[in-house]
């Protein structure tokens, strides 16, 4: 190879690793966050399970700002089975919650909807039970609806806004188009995608790996 080659071959390494390094900072090359099953309390169910006066524990930050995992861990069982020790999430909220995969579901005995958080109408519900007592839940339980959370600024690099639907493409050796991935946009949002462990698993998807928004969805 001559100097002339050496120097075609340099430059288009070079190009190759800007278009690369670009792409990855693109306002569209969303990070993943994997989501197992956990729960959400209120601070009166927080009180039957732990005691009266307990507050939740902070034992990790999440990438959400605010947002914790928890010391604390319940007991969860369904009609056909049960979890030993499922990890709360903090701080307390207006409704008690519990996000699973349909796999996780199944262990259990029950049937829940894919639902935005939040929505907990017409769910079915399980027994909570932590070292202090125990909460029968009517409803409470969803598969989470898989979703990104965006900042204004990166909604408005995108042409998207609140409550819209996007497609992600996940990129690999099991390459995947994710529909219906729900933008939620709010000013003190962290970056990132949400899905659950049935959907990283179908895709081959780790913590961290970076998806790209493709399309925008006509609802």
């Amino acid at each position: 190879m001559n100097d002339m080659e050496k120097k075609v071959v340099e430059q288009i390494v070079i190009n190759t690793v800007k278009k690369l390094m670009a792409e990855k900072d693109a306002p569209n090359r969303v990070p993943l966050g994997i989501s197992n099953k956990h729960l959400h309390l209120t601070q009166e169910d927080v009180e039957i399970l732990f005691g009266e006066g307990h507050t939740l524990t902070n034992l990790k930050d999440v990438k959400q700002p605010g947002q914790f995992a928890c010391e604390e861990t319940v007991k969860i069982i369904g009609p056909k089975g049960e979890f030993p020790k499922v990890r709360v999430l903090g701080p307390a909220r207006s409704k008690t919650q519990i996000e699973m995969s349909l796999t996780d579901c199944r262990s259990l005995g029950i049937k829940a909807p894919v639902r935005e958080s939040g929505v907990l109408e017409e769910t079915p519900g399980v027994t909570l039970v932590g070292p202090c007592g125990q909460v029968e839940l009517k409803n409470g339980v969803i598969v989470a609806l898989r979703h990104i959370h965006m900042t204004p600024d990166i909604a408005n690099a995108l042409g998207l806004k609140d409550k819209d639907c996007v497609g992600v493409e996940a990129s690999g050796f099991r390459p995947l188009l994710f529909r219906d991935v729900l933008v939620r946009v709010g000013e003190n949002f962290a970056y990132e995608m949400h899905v659950d462990t049935d959907e990283a698993n179908a895709a081959g998807l780790k913590n961290g790996d970076l998806l790209k928004i493709v399309t925008k969805q006509e609802k």
